[in-house]
């Protein structure tokens, strides 16, 4: 005697494999890898205690990067993708003014300090930092060329003016301090920054 037809199985749903991955983890991982290579440099830095500020496992850490110097470098990556911003008041003085405050307040506070001293440490360890840092820094310059643009286009600046130097000139001068320990201006004497640069070397148009 036949039967009625047999139903079809309902489909398993598949089996979940270990814990779901945090989004998060690696956000922490690298703010934590780069708190310390900033704080204690790249020596002094051990994954136990990447793992343990951030709040993940160790095997998590190495599940992303298989070691300490492919962590720190990507740590690195992110930290020098962050720039100043570059102002826009409308008149080159002021745009220079508000740039340069910006730029004493971050280098006279300890985490300024130590980005500065740890760029000069790092990009001298490793290549790879060093190009990090290098691409950075063509980003700030490439920024401020803008600014120096805009002073030329309104007649504040001779047309030959030598935009590069300004920019090394003062970048140059924030790692001096950093390295020799010498005490970074405070944000109020910025004007004194822009003096020298406009007119003790004669950077204004006289037209």
């Amino acid at each position: 005697m036949s039967g009625s037809p047999a139903q079809p199985e309902e489909p398993r749903a598949p089996r979940r494999k270990g814990r779901p991955r945090d989004a998060s983890a690696d956000d922490r991982i690298l703010a934590a890898a780069a708190e310390l290579i900033l704080t204690r440099g790249f020596d002094n830095m051990t994954v136990d205690e990447v793992a343990a500020r951030a709040r993940a496992g160790k095997a998590t850490v190495y599940r992303r990067w298989a070691g300490k110097e492919d962590l720190a470098f990507a740590a690195l990556e992110q930290l020098y993708s962050t720039q100043l911003p570059i102002p826009d008041t409308g008149s080159l003085r002021g745009d220079l003014l508000e740039a340069t405050r910006q730029a004493l307040a971050f280098s006279g506070t300890d985490t300024g300090r130590a980005y500065m001293r740890m760029t000069v440490a790092e990009s001298l360890r490793d290549p790879r930092i060093g190009a990090l840092y290098t691409s950075a820094f063509e980003g700030q310059e490439a920024a401020a060329r803008q600014l120096f643009e805009r002073g030329i286009a309104r007649g504040e600046l001779r047309p030959d003016f030598r935009m590069d130097l300004a920019v090394n000139w003062f970048a140059g001068l924030m790692i001096l301090y950093a390295i020799i320990e010498r005490p970074v201006p405070a944000p109020e004497e910025a004007e004194d920054f822009v003096e020298f640069m406009l007119e003790g070397i004669a950077a204004r148009s006289e037209g």
